[in-house]
């Protein structure tokens, strides 16, 4: 072997090494997500230590990337003068440090995947290894399973290895719905494991006995079944989407009425499932203050602060959009709304496109589309995995440009 021979090897040695260091580096990142436990966070400690180094080695802000980078800087920018408008700054800047950081994630994983598509794959997989785990160990910590397991649940709610199970149960529906997928169009040979992890997921989401999350799987498991419908012409596949949708429905049905036979299920699901609760409807409850939030926006168009509202009334906004408005300031609002629409119609353009990675982006799109209606009655703002689902979009929006502007080139 010659000496150019030899340094061609070792070249390609190394490029191998990269790309396998890459790829563990992005799949502990999003595995990490998956625990929040605590604040900070591991995924927080581990992703600003990850994001400056892979910036010194050639993290590219593309064209593609660059509308959600200006837009989240605006948002921020936004929440900067809606501080200023605050007697006592407190904690402030740590809560804005949060969400620039948190914004930054999401232009960090459009990035890598606009440059990789193979790492959607590699992130849905991750994705899927937390949801199970998390969900597995709520499952657990609810039915007391060994001591110190009611460590993973809270207010008698499965809650995993998080901080509430309103962020619990949201963030297992994205991995539920890629299996799903999976099961509604994969192999019939892996049906079996998918579909039980499946129902191992779907368990966790119904013991989180949030409205919310039950609301998000269901929207986003309809959503996700009519658009594979509408993508396959064919009347076979069809009638597979047809067949299989009706046997997932059943078994959940089946499912449910054998977890409500055990009381404490029962009762609780009784309770949570009211769709307006006291602390809803009550005269201070979410809808008054919505009310209230909506009244004193149009008063002070700088904002009032980041977390104000709910030093005033005692609970916070419970609404993105009112939050963008009082803790971001209108300015921060438009640039919100901007964001969300212009996902929302770039998205939807190269939804049905006959691309490796359109599975991942039907399914992360779907599930974001899910988190923005319910950004309506429960906060979004620090939910570490809403701005991973929005890097998952944007990075397909990126690719998608970047072979448009190819084409029009040539």
């Amino acid at each position: 072997m010659t000496t150019l021979d030899t340094g061609i090897a070792r070249q390609a040695i190394n490029a191998k090494l990269v790309a396998m260091l890459a790829s563990a580096a992005i799949a502990i990142g999003v595995f990490l997500s998956g625990f929040v436990i605590r604040e900070p966070a591991p995924y927080e400690l581990y992703m600003v230590v990850l994001i400056p180094i892979w910036a010194l080695f050639g993290l590219r802000i593309s064209r593609g990337i660059a509308p959600l980078l200006a837009l989240l800087l605006v948002f921020n920018i936004g929440g900067m003068i809606s501080m200023l408008q605050m007697s006592a700054i407190r904690d402030t800047p740590l809560y804005l440090a949060v969400s620039v950081f948190l914004a930054l994630t999401a232009v960090f994983f459009a990035a890598i995947l606009e440059r990789e598509p193979r790492f959607f794959r590699l992130i849905f997989l991750s994705w899927m290894a937390a949801a199970v785990s998390t969900a597995a160990l709520g499952i657990l910590g609810y039915f007391n399973a060994f001591p110190g397991s009611e460590m993973f649940t809270r207010y008698e709610r499965a809650a995993g290895v998080f901080e509430d199970p309103n962020v619990f149960g949201p963030f297992i529906t994205l991995p539920a719905i890629y299996l799903l997928h999976r099961v509604l169009t994969g192999p019939l040979d892996r049906m079996a494991v998918q579909a039980l992890l499946l129902l191992v997921i779907t368990l966790g989401v119904l013991l989180s006995f949030s409205r919310g999350a039950w609301g998000l799987f269901a929207f986003s498991a309809i959503f996700l079944t009519l658009a594979v419908f509408i993508q396959h012409r064919s009347g076979t596949f069809r009638f597979r989407i047809i067949l299989m949708s009706g046997l997932a429905l059943t078994l959940l049905i089946v499912g449910l009425i054998v977890a409500l036979q055990i009381p404490a299920i029962a009762e609780l699901f009784e309770a949570r499932a009211r769709l307006v609760q006291e602390y809803d409807g009550a005269r201070l409850g979410r809808f008054a203050r919505h009310a209230i939030g909506f009244a004193m926006a149009m008063e002070h168009p700088l904002g009032i602060g980041p977390l104000v509202f709910g030093q005033i009334y005692g609970e916070d906004t419970h609404n993105i959009w009112l939050k963008a408005l009082l803790d971001y300031s209108w300015l921060g609002f438009v640039a919100y709304v901007t964001l969300i629409g212009w996902t929302l119609a770039a998205g939807l353009r190269i939804l049905f496109r006959d691309r490796p990675w359109q599975p991942y982006f039907l399914c992360a799109y779907v599930v974001l589309v899910g988190h923005i209606l319910l950004g309506t009655v429960i906060d979004t703002d620090h939910w570490r995995h809403f701005y991973l689902l929005l890097g998952l979009v944007w990075g397909g929006i990126a690719i998608e440009y970047r072979r448009e502007h190819l084409a029009r080139r040539r």
